[in-house]
């Protein structure tokens, strides 16, 4: 990372680029609707590099239970710290809205995620069966929690 990293909410005006970022990181991306849903009903960020728009995350808190929804790098920015520097943001964003625990689901495929979740303190606590869609059907995904300490 040579330039500085910053993060801010996201606004409608974020979401063209949101979707490149999106749709360039995923086989099964969400979609324009979800992110404008999200935008309304959830926390949203977007991190730069410099100018540059390279990731972007979305968290629910509900009482003291945060939901890491989304998050991702762009794929040319992946492998340099970024996507540890987003989720040390949304975490820090869900500690202040009150969350005490947080839960994601990752790809069970999804190794490289899987590793950053592990660094930062989330530890596998179940599986759902068949939740995402994948080329081959369905892709089970791995439930993972972390303690937000202060």
């Amino acid at each position: 990372m040579s330039d500085a990293v910053s993060f801010r909410p996201m606004t409608a005006a974020d979401i063209e680029t949101v979707l490149k970022i999106e749709y360039a990181a995923f086989s099964h991306p969400w979609t324009r609707g979800i992110f404008t849903d999200a935008l309304t009903a959830y926390e949203c960020w977007v991190m730069f590099e410099g100018e540059q728009q390279v990731g972007h995350g979305v968290i629910n808190v509900i009482l003291d239970e945060a939901h890491l929804l989304n998050i991702t790098v762009k794929p040319q920015s992946q492998g340099h710290g970024l996507g540890l520097r987003l989720l040390e943001q949304l975490m820090q964003r869900a500690q202040e809205r009150g969350g005490r625990e947080c839960f994601l689901e990752v790809r069970a495929s999804n190794t490289s995620a899987y590793r950053l979740y592990e660094r930062y303190g989330f530890n596998e606590v179940g599986r759902r069966r068949g939740y995402y869609p994948s080329a081959e059907g369905r892709e089970d995904a791995l439930v993972m929690a972390c303690t937000l300490i202060d």
